[in-house]
């Protein structure tokens, strides 16, 4: 059980950090040093915008829950 929950929580790594990734820079930070900063547009606006947000929120959740199981189970097994 712990076995499958430490694979289920390297893929959602993975994946939280290319969907991170994807998003367009804010300004500022280290967004400005990829070039990030050069665009001035509100960020969130379009439809593909708002749901890489949600679908970045739900994988963040589900590797958070993931970290929780995996403590759990660490702590219930000594």
């Amino acid at each position: 059980m712990v076995m499958g929950f430490s694979i289920a929580l390297i893929i959602f790594s993975a994946l939280l950090m290319l969907l991170v990734l994807m998003h367009k820079g804010k300004g500022g930070g280290l967004s400005d040093m990829f070039g990030g900063g050069m665009q001035s547009s509100v960020g969130g606006s379009s439809v593909a915008e708002r749901n890489l947000d949600r679908i970045t929120v739900v994988v963040g959740l589900c590797w958070f829950s993931c970290i929780v199981v995996l403590g759990l189970l660490m702590k219930l097994d000594r």
